[in-house]
């Protein structure tokens, strides 16, 4: 149970991950912090996966511009919406590199392309990352961009489902509000994760947004059983569903352990921390107690288990 728990984990740097590490962890996320020059990341690399117990996702957000990790290696990238703009052989060429430059650290997962559809010229958060305000532009980026990290070995992870584009707020601060009816949220946010999920998409990050469509009373997407069944009953998918960073502002409301349950009962597979501090540490260590006596709970770790290995094997991270 213990390697089972620590499976669904994507932690950061930070002291406690070499012994989170051994114990089974499922990834490690990296940030412009862990990255100076390439001989020193591809070295960071090659320790943590000598220190692991089983082969992790080795992970970042590599989306181009302000999202962006290497900015100490070479200057940025175009961001998604200037790239887009440019036409999709740039597009591609610039996806070619980026993919080819992760490969060539040890990266195996990118949670990139947003398929965000950018509505709101005031959106916070979002902006440039959506590679446009229009749903079928998204759409055809979103396709392009992750073929491509396919062909080169990097798994895709589209976010930030059921779509960021509309919001006013920042979710890293607070709890962003989506009040759009579902056939809205459909028509325009929703769709590019629904062809997406036609394409096999491999994984799917959920925000923390509060989405009136599929809660009244306040409630993360992330965490919402409506908002997560909608995703695996009606777009029928069956891939890993990880969450948005959990110590952000938009979740925290809950307490960490509590919010990680509510998660796991909601149907994700997968949580990101940003440090292997003690916190994230010890929220780990108490819930597989917990699961240890929760039938049902248990029977959740085992199905997103299942996905998760399903995932790694498909691109030989395990055999």
């Amino acid at each position: 149970m213990e390697k089972l728990v620590y499976q669904m984990f994507i932690l950061g740097t930070g002291e406690y991950l070499n012994e989170a590490l051994s114990k089974g962890l499922g990834g490690v996320i990296f940030f412009t912090r862990d990255i100076s020059s390439k001989e020193q990341f591809k070295e960071l690399i090659n320790g943590i996966v000598k220190n692991s117990l089983i082969y992790p996702f080795l992970s970042i957000d590599q989306e181009g511009g302000r999202v962006e990790r290497t900015e100490n290696i070479h200057p940025r990238y175009l961001s998604p919406r200037y790239a887009f703009q440019k036409g999709e052989e740039f597009l591609k060429k610039q996806t070619e590199q980026i993919a080819k430059e992760l490969k060539e650290y040890g990266i195996n997962l990118n949670f990139a392309p947003c398929a965000d559809v950018n509505t709101n010229p005031n959106n916070p958060i979002i902006g440039e990352r959506a590679f446009s305000d229009k749903t079928e532009d998204v759409i055809n980026g979103v396709k392009l961009v992750s073929n491509v990290y396919r062909k080169n070995g990097i798994i895709p992870c589209i976010k930030h489902y059921p779509g960021h584009g509309d919001a006013d707020k920042d979710s890293h601060l607070t709890l962003p509000k989506i009040d759009l009816p579902l056939s809205k949220m459909e028509d325009v946010h929703i769709k590019p994760f629904k062809i997406a999920v036609e394409d096999d998409i491999e994984m799917v990050m959920a925000a923390h947004l509060h989405c009136t469509c599929f809660n009244k009373k306040t409630m993360p997407a992330s965490l919402s059983k409506e908002a997560i069944d909608y995703l695996r009953k009606h777009l029928n998918y069956n891939g890993v569903i990880v969450s948005d960073d959990m110590v952000m502002k938009g979740v925290q409301d809950y307490g960490t352990l509590e919010a990680v349950i509510m998660g796991i009962k909601a149907g994700l597979d997968m949580f990101i921390f940003r440090d292997a501090d003690e916190n994230a540490f010890n929220v780990i260590n108490n819930l597989i107690s917990i699961v240890e006596k929760d039938e049902d709970l248990k029977q959740k770790v085992f199905e997103s288990n299942n996905r998760i290995r399903n995932l790694k094997q498909k691109y030989t991270l395990i055999k």
